[in-house]
């Protein structure tokens, strides 16, 4: 594609984003259905530069101000992946200028929104959180994530895995807290990898494994994943159950768990039941109370934990959308907390970075339900040979709290119990 057609397709996709009325990831799979003659390489510069964009938002629009011509031409020059040459082939002298200018502009020079990139009452929130810390964590929001491999233990051992991604020219290295992860270098075409088909690999942030490992799932027990979505977790605690037992993966959504099947084939686990829920209170969950050992609440959230893979979450999310999930996630924990026979582990989960969703939510069900002791999470990952496994945690040991900045996963969230 030429140059300047390629920059005009950029403008166009950023329009469409930055309505906010869909996902970003959904607005753009819904333009590359719409242009099916791009190509590999413009839609990978197409996807960049729109989610670059939407990570640097604030500083962008600032910067488009001094320069002339369409918005959503120069936010596309700005945010433009891709080799430079070919970019400034695009541009006439005046938008040279303009974007050499604006790339002579230093962080020192910049007001701290346009540092952070963040809406105001969420850069109040984490900074209340992070103190000194906090532009790091902003920095590390706009940076796209690694993509992360989870190594399933029916299939392959991660050592061989690692030997096999090798010979497909794909360099990998093992994940410093998860068993199971192996964290890619680039981001490969996985479809075609052998070791993807087979139902080796499975695409899952290292944090998303940790909650997994975290419930502790064993041999021949009754599990629930109550909000299971797609099933990443499901499946990474379906191999933890070495393909035994009974595990149930709900969702009030009978599309996403539909996105399970192909997972579910290639994975090769035969224990995994999955089934859609009417609500949380529905006919199935009241059959199964008292009768199960584990279950996993990876409960609704705002996702402000994946920003680095949806930056546009920051933008269409509010402190009263928040609001209205806290309800939700309360209502949620109360009825999977039902099915738990006594002895039962309760594991509650968000990719979310507000105290309002995690801290706040994990101590209120702790005070309306005395029959359930909250379980430490420091000790248990020491328990399960996590290293370091103090430092993933809040300073008093008693949540998993992942940053960013810190940790190099999403931001993830979870609150233990024990059934008394």
């Amino acid at each position: 594609m030429h140059p300047k057609a390629l920059l005009d397709s950029c403008a166009e996709l950023i329009k469409l984003c930055l309505t906010f009325e869909h996902p970003a990831d959904a607005v753009v799979s819904r333009y590359f259905r719409d242009h099916r003659s791009l190509g590999p390489r413009e839609r990978a510069t197409l996807a960049e530069t729109a989610f670059a964009v939407l990570r640097k938002k604030l500083l962008f629009e600032q910067l488009a101000r001094s320069g002339s011509g369409p918005r959503e031409r120069r936010l596309a020059i700005l945010g433009f992946h891709g080799h430079r040459d070919f970019l400034l082939s695009a541009l006439n002298e005046q938008e040279k200028q303009w974007l050499q200018a604006c790339e002579q502009v230093t962080p020192e020079a910049l007001m701290a929104p346009h540092r952070h990139n963040l809406p105001e009452w969420l850069a109040q929130s984490l900074n209340a959180q992070m103190g000194e810390e906090f532009q790091a964590l902003a920095d590390a929001l706009q940076q796209p994530a690694p993509l992360d491999l989870r190594v399933n233990t029916q299939r392959a051992k991660r050592s061989e895995v690692l030997k096999a991604l090798a010979r497909e020219g794909i360099t990998a290295e093992s994940t410093p807290y998860s068993p199971w992860g192996l964290r890619l270098q680039d981001k490969p075409a996985l479809q075609r990898s052998e070791a993807f088909v087979s139902g080796a690999v499975e695409v899952q942030d290292e944090g998303s494994q940790l909650l997994a490992l975290l419930l502790d799932a064993h041999r021949g027990e009754m599990v629930v994943d109550f909000c299971a979505g797609a099933g990443g977790k499901t499946l990474a605690l379906g191999a933890a159950m070495r393909n035994t037992g009974r595990l149930y993966a709900f969702d009030v959504s009978a599309h996403r768990l539909e996105a399970l099947k192909p997972r579910l084939a290639r994975s090769g686990l035969s224990n995994v039941h999955p089934a859609a829920l009417a609500h949380e209170r529905d006919e199935r969950v009241k059959r199964l109370a008292g009768k199960i050992d584990r279950v996993l609440v990876d409960a609704p959230c705002s996702g402000l934990g994946t920003l680095r893979r949806n930056p546009d979450l920051k933008w269409r999310q509010s402190l009263q959308a928040v609001a209205e999930l806290v309800v939700r996630q309360t209502a949620i924990l109360h009825s999977a907390a039902r099915l738990l026979k006594s002895g039962g582990r309760l594991l509650y989960a968000t990719c979310s970075l507000l105290p309002e969703e995690n801290e706040h939510v994990a101590r209120a069900f702790s005070a309306a339900h005395p029959d359930f002791e909250p379980l430490a999470v420091a000790p248990e990952l020491l328990r399960l040979k996590v290293e370091a496994g103090q430092d993933l945690c809040t300073p008093d040991g008693q949540y998993l709290r992942l940053w960013p900045n810190r940790h190099g996963t999403d931001g993830f969230f979870a609150a233990a119990w024990t059934r008394r």
